[in-house]
């Protein structure tokens, strides 16, 4: 990982300084993920631009999945802007950082995620906030799909499901561990990390004029996709 972000930063920069966005980010995110085990399918229609991802969250695995694969900028929690490397490394790829424990903040947040959106580079969003067990959902969060509403003309609301399948437990980023510890854990593992990105069906247009009715959707089609996976797994088990 270090060889990849030595060998591809002096491109990076010179992209960076003549005003020019810098392919060399998304070289990196997939370079570190595919070095880390990922090995991602994709199912479904990924729109391009002008799209809000909403995502559940397991890993940190998934900024490099997202961030590589869609492209994708992403909606972070403060406290990576301060956390030495990681912090330059997301302002590379444009990261929107928002104190989400700060309601008084809800409104500039709102209009920081906004200005993103309005440049049409997809920006993921994970409303649960923290990372999950990956084989069900927790509650979302729907103060920042206020930034969306009324929704400009041309942005559409993508829910997108990453499946890590039967390694999902093992996988997730839970309490009590600390972040270096699942980064270390993870990183000795011997096998790949085989993971599906399911980009659903963008959410129909009635449901885009109300945050909580854009939460409310988005949430019942990423928990709709997991028990459709669940089923296939379900069944073999009760086969053998």
């Amino acid at each position: 990982m270090v060889l990849t972000l030595l060998f591809l930063i002096v491109p990076h920069l010179c992209y960076r300084a003549v005003g020019r966005p810098s392919p060399m980010v998304m070289a990196f995110l997939n370079a570190v993920g595919w070095i880390a085990g990922l090995r991602i399918h994709t199912t479904g229609t990924r729109l391009r631009r002008d799209v809000l991802f909403v995502s559940n969250h397991v890993s940190w695995l998934d900024i490099l999945a997202l961030g590589g694969a869609a492209r994708s900028a992403f909606v972070s929690k403060a406290e990576v802007e301060t956390t030495p490397l990681v912090g330059w490394l997301a302002d590379q790829n444009k990261t929107i950082y928002v104190q989400r424990e700060a309601k008084r903040e809800i409104h500039n947040q709102a209009n920081s995620l906004r200005e993103a959106l309005a440049r049409g580079r997809p920006v993921t969003l994970f409303p649960e906030g923290t990372t999950g067990p990956g084989d069900g959902l927790l509650p979302f969060r729907a103060s920042l799909f206020q930034a969306i509403v009324p929704t400009p003309p041309k942005l559409r609301v993508q829910p997108v499901f990453l499946d890590y399948g039967a390694e999902a437990n093992d996988i997730a980023w839970l309490d009590p561990e600390s972040g270096l510890d699942n980064f270390k854990r993870l990183l000795a593992r011997r096998r790949a990390i085989p993971l599906t990105i399911h980009y659903l069906d963008p959410l129909p247009d009635h449901v885009e004029q109300d945050r909580k009715a854009i939460n409310e959707a988005a949430r019942a089609a990423i928990a709709a996709e997991i028990a459709e996976n669940a089923r296939p797994s379900a069944a073999s088990r009760h086969r053998l």
